[in-house]
């Protein structure tokens, strides 16, 4: 396994164009969910998510980490093996 970030990943995929795995999809879905119902969902349409302070990127990332341990959503390392290593 390549030792780069997944979110650094799927965001070379977004910039190319590259399909999303399934679990890259439910991982970036979870997030604008959560950037949604904090309101902040305007904030990154328009200064992107580098625009968020640290406090804000925190929230988002500590409400994720539970809502995946909720749904039974794999960490990042095996959703990032698996795009990696398809079992198809």
């Amino acid at each position: 396994m390549g030792k780069t970030p997944l979110k650094k990943v799927i965001k070379a995929k977004l910039k190319s164009n590259r399909e999303l795995t399934e679990l890259e999809q439910i991982r970036e879905e979870l997030k604008y969910e959560i950037a949604r119902e904090l309101g902040l969902s305007e904030k990154v349409d328009t200064c992107g998510w580098s625009g968020l302070t640290a406090e804000e990127t925190g929230r988002i990332g500590g409400i994720m980490t539970k809502r995946k341990k909720e749904r039974h959503i794999p960490k990042n390392i095996i959703i990032q093996n698996e795009s990696e290593f398809p079992s198809n």
